[in-house]
């Protein structure tokens, strides 16, 4: 894997960085290689983690064709775009 560090922001670099390790898995890899998985959880969390892949790919797949409608955004306190304070209560 390589980050090339362009005009030496070194900052921007590592930020690549993570970024690629996050996408390809490596932190998630160290965090389960920390403890010792017995063969049986190992096959249980895979069965669980395919069954939630298949799930979001069916639900995916049903929204593109139109069958589910799309997830809509829901605007949480303190979000941007949002007024900072309604009005004042006296």
């Amino acid at each position: 894997m390589q980050v090339v560090v362009r005009d030496n922001n070194v900052d921007q670099a590592l930020r690549a960085l993570k970024k690629k390790l996050q996408r390809e898995g490596v932190f998630r890899e160290m965090k389960l290689r920390n403890y010792y998985e017995k063969p049986s959880e190992k096959k249980a969390r895979q069965k669980a983690e395919a069954v939630r892949r298949a799930r979001k790919l069916a639900r995916k797949r049903a929204q593109r064709e139109g069958g589910l409608p799309a997830p809509t955004t829901t605007a949480r306190p303190g979000q941007a775009g949002r007024p900072a304070a309604a009005t004042p209560r006296t």
